[in-house]
């Protein structure tokens, strides 16, 4: 029951978090410089024109009622219509987020997956050629912007060598027949493998660097540690040490920071999906700014602190999964 209480007073406290993202995204959209209607209706419309379109969205409204009839409209799930699509928020969001999540989860798994190997062997092989290796991997990782990573790997993989595609991202679970080339669900899952490959390598190379970094150092804190100096005291192997005693409680540091990464991560979509030409909810925020589409920049902002703060929840109930020590019940 403590973990079950503490996740509904996590989610509770995510409210007001919310509330503030929805805040202060209403007034900062307020504030760019602009006229939505003009560039809907073109740099002369008509009075009538204008007023209809003011009317409709609400834009003719005093600022204060426009913010309160926004929290009411966002309570309900209802995030408004887009002026530049002409269709609701939400809509837009949802054909867009599948996108961006699956982008997500595998530049995190390709970051987890190279990260881990290389922090532990790095840690165990300390001083060594493989450790210095992976420090300039990661150095070099954390120092690369991801957008330069994404084109060098369109020139190098996309044009020269001609290997992977450069640009858009196939869902795996999409038609045949709406992919070309494709006449079973396997070869769109092939095909979606191949489109996902530089996007994740690029989106992921920062996330990889950091989680190196950080696995490493707590590794070499765990084995330096007395219970670990006694095992090896005791005779017992370095490779049960490392598997047994050292690796699960080095992995809460590394938890802490997959949250934190999080925030960089989707900041880096942003760019991927630019670069890649992938239509997620990177491309669909740089879109709804150039043509001051306020309510979907609210929208996908609000989208956006959703996952972050549904990515650190997660991360936060991870803790007890990893660390039997962690308790989460108030009586402890």
């Amino acid at each position: 029951m403590g973990r079950l209480r503490y996740t509904i007073s996590r989610v509770l406290q995510a409210i007001p978090v919310l509330l503030g993202v929805a805040t202060i995204t209403f007034f900062l959209t307020d504030a760019i410089p602009g006229d939505p209607v003009s560039i809907m209706l073109g740099p002369s419309p008509s009075a009538q024109q204008a007023a209809a379109i003011r009317a409709k969205f609400g834009l003719d409204e005093p600022l204060w009622v426009r913010y309160v009839n926004y929290l009411v409209d966002v309570a309900r799930l209802d995030l408004g219509q887009s002026l530049y699509y002409g269709v609701p928020v939400t809509e837009k969001i949802m054909e867009r987020l599948p996108v961006t999540m699956l982008l997500l989860v595998s530049s995190f798994s390709f970051a987890l997956a190279t990260a881990v190997p290389l922090g532990v062997i790095s840690a165990k092989r300390r001083n060594k050629p493989t450790d210095h290796v992976s420090r300039v991997v990661a150095l070099l990782g954390v120092s690369t912007p991801s957008f330069w990573i994404g084109l060098m790997l369109i020139i190098i993989f996309a044009f020269q060598l001609d290997w992977l595609p450069a640009t858009n991202l196939i869902m795996p679970w999409a038609d045949p027949s709406t992919v070309d080339g494709a006449s079973s669900q396997l070869d769109v899952v092939i095909t979606a493998g191949k489109h996902l490959i530089l996007p994740t390598i690029s989106l992921g190379t920062l996330q990889m660097a950091a989680l190196t970094r950080i696995e490493r150092s707590s590794m070499l804190e765990v084995l330096n540690e007395e219970y670990v100096k006694l095992a090896r005291a005791y005779g017992v192997k370095e490779t049960t040490i490392l598997r047994r005693h050292a690796f699960r409680n080095a992995q809460l540091p590394l938890i802490t920071i997959i949250g934190l990464q999080l925030t960089q991560a989707l900041g880096g979509a942003v760019l991927t999906e630019t670069v890649f030409s992938i239509n997620g909810m990177g491309r669909l925020i740089i879109t709804a700014i150039q043509n001051q589409d306020f309510l979907l920049v609210m929208g996908t902002t609000l989208a956006f602190g959703l996952v972050f703060v549904v990515g650190v929840i997660v991360t936060d109930l991870s803790y007890a999964y990893v660390d039997p020590r962690v308790s989460f019940d108030e009586s402890d």
